[in-house]
């Protein structure tokens, strides 16, 4: 952050920009489909994302087919951010790619997160930097998730721990 190239802040402010139209526009309209479209880096087929939500460096987001995003989600995506097909968000989801240095709040430190395939993401989950959630994988309500999900378990709490294999 300390160092961004006159590029970067415009392109924070057109993300902002486009991420507040996007929220005040009516869904399911061409329109509401080619905010989506600017604001991604790829939106896949039969995907859909409700409003309101918070997208920062959406051009680092990937979003596969058959997705549903719920309303409020919250991507901090600087780290990227990978959502491959068929994945459920519940609302008020997080899923942070980005954190401070703790020596130097300025900094961003980035990690990716990957979200496989047929996964689904329960309501007001946090998923951090450099976290993979398994295929199959199911993430319980309010959970905060540190670290990697194996495939086909169940997780949840504080910090998120495993609950049952499926």
């Amino acid at each position: 952050m300390r160092k961004q190239t006159p590029e970067q802040v415009q392109q924070s402010i057109k993300d902002a920009q486009l991420c507040f139209k996007l929220n005040h526009t009516m869904p399911y309209t061409d329109e509401y489909n080619e905010l989506v479209k600017q604001i991604f880096g790829e939106f896949g087929e039969g995907s859909r994302l409700m409003t309101p939500t918070t997208v920062v460096r959406g051009n680092n987001v990937k979003i596969g087919k058959r997705v549903v995003i719920m309303n409020n989600s919250l991507f901090m995506s600087a780290g990227g951010i990978t959502i491959e097909d068929d994945v459920l968000v519940a609302a008020n989801s997080q899923i942070i790619s980005n954190n401070h240095d703790p020596e130097e709040h300025q900094i961003i430190t980035c990690k990716p997160v990957v979200l496989k395939h047929n996964c689904w993401i329960g309501a007001g989950a946090t998923i951090l930097p450099g976290v993979t959630v398994g295929e199959n994988a199911i993430v319980g309500a309010g959970a905060v998730v540190t670290k990697d999900v194996e495939p086909n378990t169940v997780v949840g709490g504080i910090p998120a721990k495993l609950i049952k294999r499926l």
